[in-house]
């Protein structure tokens, strides 16, 4: 047996103890850190994702998996039951995950609109990019999705998509946004974030810092007000103000 096929059969044995839990030669008896775990797990839905793009749901087993992740089926058991079991978790990940941050970034009150809208670009587009793939199996896989995965993954679509939207109102109302559609820019501004997963691959041309950053721009500059005008105060007194002002900006710029 040569070294390369001595250090492979090591590696397949030490991830089976670690998908067992057990300790490895330099940690006996301790239990698997949570960091570890986490680890794991996302090699797992790594292989997963991959097999099941490349065979389908339902031409990928579990044992393709494991034999994927280099442990044994029942070691593949501590983490995850079943392939509907994993799928779910990976409809979640994808699904709550920017939910969880983006509410998070809503509820903040030292950041105001355009501020809040920039982040949502990074949160979703920073996804995207970090994971194009679990994003496109998910689309994917939509008409294979369990009847009760179809209205959580719908649930959570409805709510991201009411998060930004409030966050262009909020803009809107703010005077930092022109007057348009909260549901219609926040559409286009996820459609934006969301395509990026079908273009960006990891590695080439492009970093996903770069591609965060543009976008970002091209979010908040298709929306904000030219000239950088703001509401004097709050209301439709100060609303009709702001119109007037873009009125006479508009007329000079006819005269001219």
């Amino acid at each position: 047996m040569s070294g390369e096929e001595t250090r492979d059969g090591a590696r397949r044995k030490n991830a089976s103890r670690r998908g067992r839990g057990e300790a490895g030669a330099d940690d006996r008896g301790a239990r698997p850190s949570t960091a570890r775990r986490e680890l794991v797990e996302n090699e797992l839905y790594e292989h997963a994702t991959r097999l099941f793009a490349e065979r389908g749901f339902a031409g990928t087993s579990l044992q393709d998996i494991a034999d994927a992740l280099g442990i044994t089926r029942p070691a593949l058991y501590y983490y995850v039951k079943s392939k509907d079991e994993l799928l779910a978790k990976l409809v979640t990940e994808v699904t709550n995950g920017p939910l969880d941050d983006l509410n998070e970034l809503a509820a903040r009150t030292d950041l105001d609109a355009v501020a809040k809208l920039r982040g949502v670009v990074e949160v979703i587009v920073g996804r995207r990019t970090a994971q194009p793939e679990r994003f496109r199996l998910l689309i994917r896989s939509e008409a294979e999705l369990p009847a009760e995965l179809v209205e959580a993954y719908d649930e959570g679509r409805r709510e991201v998509l009411a998060t930004i939207a409030g966050i262009v109102e909020d803009g809107v109302r703010a005077g930092r946004f022109r007057p348009v559609d909260a549901r219609v820019a926040a559409l286009g501004v996820l459609g934006m974030c969301n395509w990026v997963a079908w273009w960006f691959h990891p590695g080439g041309r492009d970093s996903g810092e770069s591609v965060v950053a543009q976008l970002a721009d091209m979010a908040v500059g298709a929306l904000q007000r030219p000239d950088g005008h703001v509401l004097d105060g709050e209301g439709p007194a100060a609303a009709l103000k702001m119109l007037r002002q873009d009125l006479d900006h508009l007329e000079r710029i006819l005269d001219v």
